[in-house]
């Protein structure tokens, strides 16, 4: 059995997990570029495989902990629930929680560029520590460690209403209101461009709705129609 280092064995004691097989938690941090850069025999593949895995424990875990805490919510809702919980942005986030990314093995390119940063990246990693986990120790452990971390997300997904489209909500309930479609618009842009962030504004006619701030323009308009949503409501 392959010795974790002390940085890897840092990490599991964030986790809260001691890993039987140390080798697959180093596969689960080491991202492809760093194993084009430096792979050789003694070298672990890339989490890739591992990230599939964990891909289907965290739907997994997550279905089963909606089903049980919602018995009577039909499975249009039950499904709306489960995308926002593990959507790339939400396990960024959870990824960031325990501070994955800084434990991540990268190649030199990929580390100038932000890769420790960026959320599609964060995502798969943290989806592959949780595959590292499942083959490690099982499901019932990988349940354990996740199920705190998607309730605590739950409850941001519910109050922000992170579940629905808030676009078409916004469109059916300007309707209702004789009021003009929503238009939307790109109003600003910040950040590098690994992590640029966009700006966008909502109105209907000539009055001002919303705005909202995301990762892609799509995004951005959900959190504008969101925030209109909101201030409708007030």
């Amino acid at each position: 059995m392959t010795a974790p280092t002390a940085k890897q064995s840092e990490f599991e004691n964030r986790l809260g997990i001691q890993f039987r097989q140390p080798q697959l938690l180093t596969i689960a941090l080491t991202h492809s570029s760093f194993v084009n850069e430096y792979g050789g025999a003694d070298e672990p593949s890339d989490n890739e495989r591992l990230e599939f895995l964990g891909d289907a424990v965290v739907d997994l875990v997550a279905a089963d902990l909606l089903y049980n805490r919602y018995p009577h919510l039909a499975e249009g809702g039950l499904t709306q629930l489960r995308a926002a919980l593990v959507k790339t942005e939400s396990l960024a986030k959870l990824a960031e929680q325990v501070q994955v990314g800084d434990y991540l093995r990268f190649g030199i390119g990929e580390e100038r560029s932000g890769g420790r940063e960026r959320r599609s990246t964060l995502c798969r990693a943290f989806e592959a520590v949780i595959g590292a986990i499942y083959l490690d120790r099982g499901l019932t452990v990988a349940a354990r460690f996740l199920t705190p971390l998607l309730l605590a997300l739950l409850d941001e997904v519910l109050d922000k209403r992170l579940h629905l489209d808030a676009r078409s909500e916004l469109h059916e309930r300007l309707q209702a209101r004789r009021q003009p479609a929503p238009q939307y618009r790109v109003s600003g842009t910040s950040g590098p461009e690994h992590d640029k962030r966009f700006c966008v504004e909502v109105g209907s006619g000539d009055e001002a709705l919303g705005s909202g701030v995301g990762k892609s323009k799509r995004a951005a308009a959900q959190a504008a129609a969101r925030d209109a949503l909101l201030r409708l409501e007030n």
